[in-house]
């Protein structure tokens, strides 16, 4: 029987790197009465030290760094010889305990110490320990004394029934239990006598019971412990660590040598230990937030759903799904109502598939979807659309609704690829194509995608070393004001200088900074390179140059812009008026209140600014007046159309009349034509810049056109301009000819254009009064023209002459006030003369009453 006195005479060995830990575990354990205490900083003395001393239990630190405890345990394993390590490891991290366990250690303590929980671990291991030895013991005297058997395992009985681990004692030839301990009774759920009455074969498992004689010589043997499963009494099932020792009987004939084998096992339930593993294992491979399997797991059911399809021939799609906005709802609602959307969102989804396919969380807002045996892609659109349509019923957030989109990237086994790596990953290659479409969509990968994807990737890298080799250059397109037709400033556009590629157009590239954020480093070289400039023009003798900046919103809302413009002003010695820098609505709005006291800073010291692609964003006005801007730029998209749309003019118009009630000077983009400029000048715009002046040029190249004096040509000036102008549109020359010749001797000012797009150019050049236009013409028939010169020149008297007399068409474009009369083709030249007099004289009627009698006479 282990008394106390044993217990706490054991001899422990404590083998930490830490001499603090070491005292303190001493400390502890002379406070509990252990008396026989040893301790050692060295890890490699430990396996001679065992081997001298033969410790009942030695308490080892896993992590030194001279030898690690694993290493100590390899050490030691050789001088074991029943394979029972005495070793109580001590670890704080869970995997490093179990991996302790696996390694022989019989048990762990945790770091921090609790007081309790080491004493009560070190007690049960020395019972443990110490029982063992006495099992060994209580062997080697059955040797010899097989007459006290009964009695001693009566004696022994009492040890076992001390411990809570189970002890089973078969003999094997009678193949029957010959005693159990009271924690085996426990464990199991049987009464002593009904454990007896039980063929081992029943309570322990078989690979315990390999041996009926142990073999030639040999008096004992050790099997090494593992793990498995016992049958209780109510037929459930506890995990237990079973070790066995078999030993050889005393023969009933001293003379006979060996006797027949005694088994003794002992079973320690571990079911504490199991669900600590089988929560650790959950923790490795499922999503604590949803439950989903992790990235982790998912990569490894898509590896079997592969290796599956490869011997079915099955088909296998992958769905990689991006929830669209998540982080600004995140951002709005808090990280609580975001983890709440993203619970919700993954129930509907596991609602989408069915039993047999795998839905998975790989990220924060991104989820993946395996389908099993699916014969075609419009199974993979079907489910693609079950997602979509889940996310369009709002999600209730403790009170506040949101509602979602989703990007859905779609790749398919062995279509696309042939390993689960390459399958996700062209699955979210194909995600990446949907959100850059527009976002609430799918997308089916190509290879395309795929070669974007390393070109990007490529870009990326080339980018992120641009800055650093001076790979960015500036060039300059001028500003000309439409008043004195010279050039009033530039506009500053990035280049780069990419080695290979030759120069690089900012539209390649200037998203890729945006996403990347090396647009915020990119924005602060740009600003200070234009004030050196700046700078070198005035030394050069150029003059002052305005130069006019770009600054993306996410430069302007996480940037010092403040900042980097007055030390870039101060380290050039550039005057702030010379500085002008262009926002676009977007970033203007995107933190109203910030911007006004942002851009309030920057106009107290001189800076102009600028709003850039005016018109296409969602600018309040009531925001605009508050902010302190001094010119619009009405975008290129408006401008392009200008002389033939009447809706991009009347936005246009619009922006010019809506700049100058606001005392703001506006700036006409990607003017290209001389139609497009007179337009804008007869309009009021006050400056343009476009091809139709000069591309963006390098600053030496800008310098020389400044100090050349370059400017536009002068406009048309309507004082000089004949008091009569027609315009005849028509598409066959003959017609245009023999017209030309009727209404020369009438004194007008004649136009003629044989297309309608010509003509769009002639009214946008001169002030027309009357046009006379064909109905029949290619592209654009002649109400169609007319109803559009309605729009855009409303005093105009506007004819139709055709030899085309539907009378629908013509209905329609009277009714609609398009035209003014329709004449019949052939005509009278004598006619038609008097009636275009009399249009001309209705045209200063109606717009001059006081003239018209001067003009007509």
């Amino acid at each position: 029987m282990i008394s106390q006195a044993d217990i706490y005479g054991a001899r422990i060995l404590i083998v930490d790197d830490q001499q603090v830990n070491l005292q303190l575990l001493e400390h502890l354990l002379e406070s509990g009465g252990y008396t026989s205490l040893t301790s050692t900083l060295d890890a490699h003395a430990v396996a001679a030290l065992h081997q001298q001393h033969q410790y009942d239990l030695i308490i080892l630190d896993l992590v030194m760094p001279a030898m690690s405890g694993y290493a100590v345990m390899d050490a030691l394993r050789p001088l074991e010889l029943e394979g029972y390590l005495p070793v109580l490891v001590i670890a704080a991290d869970p995997d490093a305990r179990l991996a302790a366990l696996a390694s022989g250690a019989r048990d762990f303590i945790s770091k921090p110490f609790d007081a309790l929980e080491v004493l009560t671990r070190i007690h049960n291991m020395l019972e443990v320990r110490l029982l063992h030895r006495a099992a060994r013991n209580y062997s080697a005297r059955l040797e010899t004394m097989v007459s006290q058997r009964t009695a001693e395992l009566r004696r022994f009985r009492g040890a076992m029934d001390a411990t809570s681990d189970a002890i089973f004692l078969v003999d094997m030839p009678d193949m029957a239990l010959v005693d159990v301990n009271d924690g085996a009774c426990r464990l199991l759920g049987h009464t002593r006598q009904e454990l007896l009455a039980l063929p081992p074969g029943s309570v322990l498992p078989s690979p315990v019971l390999p041996l009926t004689t142990l073999p030639e010589g040999a008096t004992h043997l050790a099997l090494e412990a593992g793990e498995c499963d016992l049958l209780r009494r109510d037929l459930s099932t506890v995990p237990v660590e079973l070790g066995s020792h078999w030993y050889a009987q005393a023969p009933e004939d001293a003379t006979a040598g060996t006797g027949a084998p005694l088994l003794i096992a002992v079973a320690r339930d571990i079911s504490e230990r199991r669900q600590a593993q089988e929560r650790l294992k959950h923790l490795a491979h499922y999503d604590s937030l949803t439950g989903l399997p992790n990235r982790s797991l998912f990569y490894q059911t898509l590896a079997q759903a592969v290796e599956l399809a490869q011997e079915k021939s099955w088909r296998i799609v992958v769905l990689f799904i991006a929830l669209d906005r998540f982080k600004s709802i995140n951002d709005t609602l808090g990280a609580a109502l975001g983890d709440e959307l993203l619970r919700q969102f993954s129930n509907r989804l596991v609602a989408c598939v069915r039993l047999r396919d795998t839905v998975g969380r790989l990220g924060d807002d991104e989820f993946a979807l395996i389908l099993t045996m699916s014969r075609n892609q419009q199974e993979a659109v079907a489910v693609a659309n079950q997602v979509r349509d889940a996310l369009r019923a709002p999600f209730d957030l403790r009170g506040h609704a949101a509602t979602l989109t989703a990007s859905i990237g779609i790749a398919m086994y062995p279509d696309d690829a042939l390993d689960p790596e390459t399958l996700i990953r062209y699955a979210n290659t194909a995600m990446g194509g949907a959100k850059q479409a527009g976002r609430d969509g799918y997308r089916f990968f190509t290879a395309g995608m795929n070669v974007q994807v390393l070109a990007r990737l490529d870009l990326e890298l080339a980018l992120r070393h641009a800055l650093e080799h001076e790979q960015f250059i500036l060039h300059y397109q001028p500003k000309v004001d439409l008043r004195t037709g010279r050039i009033s400033g530039v506009e500053a556009l990035l280049r780069w200088r990419r080695p290979g590629y030759g120069l690089v157009a900012p539209a390649e590239f200037v998203p890729v900074l945006e996403d990347t954020g090396l647009i915020g480093r990119v924005g602060s070289w740009v600003i200070g390179a234009a004030c050196r400039q700046i700078a070198q023009w005035r030394d050069e003798g150029v003059g002052p140059v305005r130069v006019a900046v770009n600054v993306s919103s996410r430069q302007f809302a996480e940037g010092d812009l403040e900042g980097e413009v007055t030390r870039a002003l101060a380290q050039h010695q550039v005057p702030a008026e010379l500085l002008e820098l262009e926002l676009t609505e977007t970033a203007l709005m995107s933190n109203a209140e910030r911007t006004i006291v942002v851009l309030g800073k920057l106009k107290k010291i001189g800076v102009k600014v600028a709003i850039d692609d005016f018109g296409t964003g969602y600018s309040s006005l009531a925001y605009l007046q508050r902010f302190p801007i001094d010119k619009l730029k009405i975008d290129i998209a408006f401008v392009r159309n200008i002389t033939s749309s009447p809706n991009d003019a009347a936005i246009a118009l619009a922006i010019i009349s809506m700049a100058h009630s606001l005392k703001l000077s506006v700036v006409a983009e990607g003017v290209e034509s001389r139609p497009q400029l007179e337009y804008l000048r007869r309009n009021r715009c006050d400056e343009i810049q476009g091809f139709y002046f000069s591309r963006a040029l390098p600053a030496l190249e800008l310098g020389q056109i400044i100090t050349a004096g370059a400017g536009l040509p002068p406009g048309h000036d309507p004082a000089a301009q004949p008091a009569q102008t027609l315009l005849i549109v028509d598409d066959d020359v003959n017609v245009l000819s023999s017209l030309h010749r009727l209404f020369r001797p009438d004194g007008y000012q004649i136009l003629t254009a044989s297309t309608p797009a010509e003509g769009f150019e002639m009214l946008a050049l001169h002030r027309v009064h009357v046009i006379v236009c064909d109905q029949r013409m290619p592209g654009m028939s002649g109400t169609e023209f007319l109803s559009k010169v309605k729009e855009l020149y409303p005093e105009t008297i506007r004819i139709i002459l055709s030899g085309y007399t539907g009378l629908e068409a013509v209905l329609d474009s009277i009714n609609r006030g398009a035209i003014y009369r329709f004449y019949t083709k052939p005509w009278d030249d004598t006619t038609l003369r008097d009636n275009i007099r009399l249009a001309f004289q209705h045209y200063w009627m109606v717009n001059q009453p006081g003239l018209a009698r001067a003009v007509v006479r």
